[in-house]
């Protein structure tokens, strides 16, 4: 067998090997959490003892004892197959939005593909779903952050991304099957950033990621084609924001124009960054458009339920 053989590969993501071995093309860092002395944001590191994902939690400056915040569960982007919760892109950016937008950010750290297959980040995700309800309403959690400090009747899901994929599904799947979560935790809002629901093109990554099912008119990659899901989200508000220039911008587009005739009874809002690329906030924090981004999210996450 030649081991350098490749049988499989997308550009600027990673490539297979006929021998098994896979190379990713983008190698993260790892930045360990800590106590920012300027914003007065520190974070710490989870391992949520019951499926082994870990999470990176973002408290805010507190002021008074008893504090609480707006609870909001993100997950990072990177096509389902680089990237992580720990790198300087998304701890540097994570700090930042805990510290503008005054929320108790869990960052999940999700298996990527294609080592592990789709649904392996959706399971990943929705573990830690479970796992932050458990903290509502007194229950079994015990996490001191999260039972002192973070507000379950306002909880927000957000992602950039892949990750804003993963934040769609897993509010449907709270949709869906409410019960599994409970009453205790209230989802309000969902936060869409440069979603990644693919585009008119067949695409290399989940056809070859989610071999369950290749097909592109997956709900779980194309939900503006399942309209009468779309209609059950149980949130009250969702926030779409999209780049000009970014090569997947048209099915955040769709998402929202469907969003607005499929019968959901929720307030939708798209915001468009002209002139820009995908993700570019990430790459250019400090630029004013970047900042612009960051202020749209400040009065959606500040809105109440």
């Amino acid at each position: 067998m030649d081991s350098n053989e490749v049988v499989y590969e997308v550009p600027r993501f990673f490539r297979v090997y006929k021998d098994g071995r896979i190379e990713k093309f983008r190698k993260h860092d790892f930045v360990h959490p800590s106590d920012n002395p300027i914003t007065g944001v520190r974070s710490k590191d989870i391992v949520v003892p019951e499926n082994d994902v870990t999470v990176r939690l973002y408290l805010p400056k507190i002021t008074q004892n008893d504090q609480k915040f707006p609870l909001l569960v993100y997950f990072h982007g990177g096509g389902f197959a680089i990237e992580s919760a720990f790198s300087t892109y998304y701890d540097s950016y994570l700090h930042s939005l805990a510290a503008e937008t005054n929320v108790l950010a869990v960052s999940v750290e999700y298996r990527l593909a294609p080592e592990h297959k789709i649904p392996a980040c959706y399971d990943d995700s929705w573990a830690i779903m479970k796992w932050v309800s458990q903290h509502a309403n007194g229950g079994q959690g015990t996490e001191p952050w999260l039972k002192s400090h973070a507000d379950f009747s306002g909880v927000f899901l957000s992602g950039d991304s892949a990750g804003a994929n993963i934040a769609h599904n897993m509010m449907m799947r709270a949709s869906l099957d409410e019960d599994k979560l409970g009453d205790s935790l209230k989802l309000v809002g969902l936060a869409l950033i440069h979603p990644y629901f693919g585009n008119n093109e067949p695409d290399g990554i989940w056809s070859y990621c989610c071999p369950e099912n290749p097909k592109t008119d997956d709900p779980r990659f194309n939900p503006a084609a399942h309209p009468s899901l779309l209609s059950k989200l149980v949130c009250s508000k969702i926030l779409i924001c999209t780049g000009g220039k970014d090569f997947i911008r048209d099915r955040g587009w769709t998402y929202y124009e469907v969003l607005k005739k499929c019968g959901w009874k929720g307030e939708v809002e798209i915001k468009e960054t002209e002139g820009e690329e995908h993700v570019f906030h990430l790459v250019k924090p400090t630029c004013e458009r970047a900042k612009a981004l960051m202020k749209w999210l400040v009065d959606f996450f500040q809105q109440s339920g």
